[in-house]
């Protein structure tokens, strides 16, 4: 072990932890360490509550499992007597005062001091007051020589001037400990966050966010670093796991990162859809799902949602089966097949037409003399949802489900029916953005992706006017405006809380939105009986959005 001079080997672990699995998230720290000492690091930082994974949520009020995460912390800490690198790691940390969100430094075989988040976040997908409580303003850490200023993620994007203390107190870099989750355009966002605190102390942060899905939420790292001079020091990859190491060196305007990298930032489409992809697989894995089955009708939703699928499990993980009546059309059956070879995929033909007329011969004496009418269809959705479920059952395998979030806004789904599943990568993208994704993978294979490369998505699917084929000749825009108008209405209403009158005077119909905000208020009931879904907006449905089910406000009414 050497003290630290004018230089510092900065390894970040840039992994992805499990919520829970406190000896697997340990034994990941070990390995994440004995990389970093085989490039001679002097210190490895890990991200916001390593040990427990992020976020543990009402976990963390569960005694054992506090006592669990500190133990593992004392066994790390242990570890570090081998005189290699020390350890800064996130753990929460029971004491005396309460439990709080802490970070451990480790060194020289002991755990040498404990930090504790400030600024608790409350909102959004954040609820961390009802579980910590805040810590007391930090000061350095002394560390070989080198004062460390320890920061706790949202310790840099409130304004309780954490970074300001630390600079006044005698820190001489930054390093941020966050678990920080994607959102379409988050990673401007954090730049500009971090440089705000580098502008206001002069001081070099180093940014450090895992990766990985944990139900809703995807994390996708893209640690970072700004040298003192606003300058950026170093970009590490978004959606991928790995131990980076970063040279520094102190000179006469601080600590400056020599030669970082500067990894290429995916676009936003597929920044989305590798979030997607991720999200789903984390889900299955850490769930112990060996497989996924889903139903591919011919439409577009489904057929983006095996491709998703496929990306995430590869091909022989994921069964599709198309589930006919007599309004699915010739085409419909035609374009599932096709979609099903390009993937690769098990794809069977499950008729639901005896299931469907036995409901309906079962209910004939009481529905006599009433005419046909959305119970008819329903049935038919039911009738599909109840199959999945069974092969579900039968072979072990996950239901996905495929709703965007224009059809979970408006209820255009059937509860107990096409929402069966256990989770839908799909949730919170709009029917546009899914024709746009569906067009992008075919001309992209995403990096990491399992699936094949070229047309995996058939045109005829995309090209072709969506319907749910629950009556002859059904169109989607029957009943709804065309989805270019529906989907800016929703995300006004939804993303952004705005009015009825702003979006009249944007040129909308008034009836029209109004007609859309009462669907997407009514709708809340079965939206809280959905399957999680992976976050891609700054609001989506259930962490970010809680409305009230019983709900008479009707916005001008």
């Amino acid at each position: 072990m050497k003290a630290i001079d004018d230089h510092l080997t900065l390894a970040i672990a840039q992994l992805n932890p499990t919520v829970g699995d406190v000896s697997g998230n340990l034994a990941m720290a070990r390995d994440a360490r004995a990389e970093a000492a085989e490039k001679d690091a002097d210190l490895i930082l890990f991200t916001e509550l390593f040990i427990a994974g992020y976020p543990p949520e009402d976990l963390v009020l569960k005694p054992a499992f506090i006592e669990a995460c500190m133990e593992a912390v004392e066994a790390l800490a242990r570890d570090t007597a081998d005189g290699g690198p020390g350890v800064v790691i996130g753990c929460p940390l029971r004491t005396g005062e309460g439990l709080f969100n802490a970070v451990a430094v480790l060194d020289q075989g002991r755990v040498v001091t404990w930090r504790s988040k400030v600024d608790l976040p409350n909102y959004g997908e954040f609820d961390e007051k009802r579980v910590f409580q805040a810590g007391e303003m930090p000061g350095p850490v002394n560390f070989r020589g080198l004062r460390l200023g320890i920061p706790v993620c949202e310790d840099i994007w409130g304004d309780l001037g954490v970074c300001e203390t630390l600079a006044e107190s005698g820190a001489e870099i930054l390093l941020v400990p966050n678990g920080s989750p994607f959102y379409r355009g988050k990673m401007d966002v954090r730049h500009q966050v971090a440089l705000r605190q580098v502008i206001e102390t002069d001081l070099a942060l180093v940014y450090a966010n895992q990766v990985g899905g944990q139900d809703d939420l995807v994390f996708d790292g893209g640690s970072f670093a700004f040298n003192g001079d606003r300058g950026l020091a170093f970009q590490l990859p978004r959606l991928e796991s790995g131990v980076f190491v970063t040279e520094w060196r102190r000179g006469e305007t601080g600590w400056t990162c020599r030669d970082g990298e500067t990894a290429v930032m995916p676009d936003a489409d597929e920044a989305v859809w590798r979030a997607c992809v991720l999200g789903l697989r984390d889900y299955v894995d850490k769930n112990g799902f060996k497989s996924v089955v889903l139903g591919l009708s011919g439409g577009i939703d489904s057929a983006i949602v095996a491709a998703l699928a496929v990306d995430a499990l590869g091909a022989e993980r994921v069964h599709c089966v198309m589930l006919p009546y007599r309004y699915t059309a010739a085409t419909s059956l035609e374009d599932a097949a096709v979609c099903a070879e390009a993937l690769g995929v098990r794809y069977d033909i499950v008729p639901i037409a005896d299931p469907v007329e036995g409901f309906t011969s079962a209910l004939a004496e009481m529905f006599a003399g009433r005419p046909a009418d959305i119970t008819e269809e329903n049935l038919q959705s039911r009738t599909r949802g109840t199959i999945l479920m069974a092969i579900s059952n039968k072979f072990g395998s996950m239901v996905v489900t495929t709703g965007n979030k224009s059809e979970m806004s408006v209820g255009y789904a059937t509860l107990y029916g096409d929402m069966n599943g256990g989770f839908n990568p799909i949730k919170d993208l709009y029917k546009t953005e899914v024709f746009r994704l569906a067009r992008w993978r075919n001309a992209h294979r995403p990096k990491g992706s399992l699936g094949p490369d070229g047309v995996v998505i058939p045109e005829r699917i995309i090209d072709k006017p969506p319907s749910a084929e629950l009556r002859e000749d059904q169109k989607d825009e029957d009943s709804l405006p065309p989805y270019e108008v529906l989907d800016a209405i929703l995300q006004h209403l939804v993303e952004h809380d705005g009015g009825v009158d702003a979006l009249v005077e944007r040129g909308f119909d008034r009836n029209t939105v109004r007609h859309i905000e009462r669907l997407l208020y009514i709708a809340e009931y079965k939206r809280r009986q959905s399957a999680p879904g992976v976050k891609v907006t700054r609001k989506n449905f259930g962490r970010d959005r809680r409305y009230p089910i019983t709900n008479r406000f009707r916005d001008g009414a």
